[in-house]
């Protein structure tokens, strides 16, 4: 019979300090959202406090000037294609990695974990050469290729530790009943990956959606996505905040949605990989 845990003192104070610790990081979009209704004079006085009127005079505006519909299918067209090479290149490569230990693999992925610590400043001036020499700069699939090797690693670790959890019997009766090796993979394998490819995707997105250097390297204004479309708000004399943070708002609503609605898949997915294996 189980037995409830008891409400103590202890408990009380962690779940308030849960709480205050989740005001402080929730400080950031406070800080957002509020001055996206301001105006600049009202910024560069008090950027804590409330605003006077909650217009929509600074969204109208920054909708127009960085051209808004634009720059945002140029994020989504990017984070899509690069997410989605992401999950379908590491799944089988993980896959693989798993259900053929040699020795070769292994050290294949000892590579890919190690590949990780390295940081990317240390990598710029070799990518900005490789890009020139290619001729990757200034194209769409020029970008999505170098999202696909940066995030490469974490995305193939992640899927590695969930697919040891993956029952091999279910693939051995898959087998004697004639699926095909990729017949195997993408209807018995890949729908069993949900958990952790969701994962993937949602830390991915998270990323590339809001990444600022690697596409002013590669694309610049080829293909402007919304953080440089926001950097045109800073000028060498001129900040405009009130614009910025009405489109720093507009371009963070969707992925705080689209996190919100899968968060819960995060968890699932680290822990059944980590269960067993």
């Amino acid at each position: 019979m189980e037995t409830k845990q008891k409400y103590t003192p202890l408990l009380f104070g962690l779940e308030l300090l849960c709480c205050l610790l989740g005001l402080v990081f929730l400080t950031p979009f406070y800080f957002l959202v509020v001055n996206a209704f301001k105006k600049l004079s009202a910024i560069l006085l008090n950027a804590a406090s409330l605003p006077q009127s909650w217009g929509f005079g600074n969204f109208k505006k920054a909708w127009t000037a960085i051209d808004f519909p634009v720059v945002f299918m140029h994020s989504f067209v990017i984070t899509a294609l690069s997410v989605g090479l992401l999950v379908v290149v590491a799944s089988m490569t993980a896959y693989r990695l798993v259900r053929r230990p040699t020795t070769f693999n292994k050290l294949l992925f000892t590579v890919f974990v190690a590949s990780m610590i390295i940081p990317f400043q240390s990598v710029m001036l070799p990518l900005m050469r490789v890009t020139s020499l290619l001729e990757l700069r200034g194209h769409v699939y020029g970008i999505v290729l170098c999202y696909l090797g940066f995030g490469i690693s974490l995305s193939v670790f992640l899927f590695h530790g969930f697919i040891k959890s993956v029952p091999l019997e279910v693939e051995e009766a898959a087998v004697v009943d004639g699926c095909s090796p990729y017949g195997l993979y993408w209807r018995i394998v890949f729908p069993l990956l949900k958990p952790i490819a969701i994962t993937v995707v949602i830390l991915n997105v998270l990323w590339i959606w809001n990444d600022y250097l690697l596409p002013v390297l590669v694309i610049n204004d080829a293909f402007t996505t919304i953080p440089l479309a926001v950097q045109k708000f800073f000028g060498q004399y001129l900040r405009k905040w009130d614009l910025a943070m009405a489109s720093l708002t507009l371009s963070t609503l969707p992925v705080v949605i689209f996190f919100l609605f899968l968060q819960k898949h995060i968890i699932e997915g680290i822990t059944a990989g980590s269960v067993k294996g």
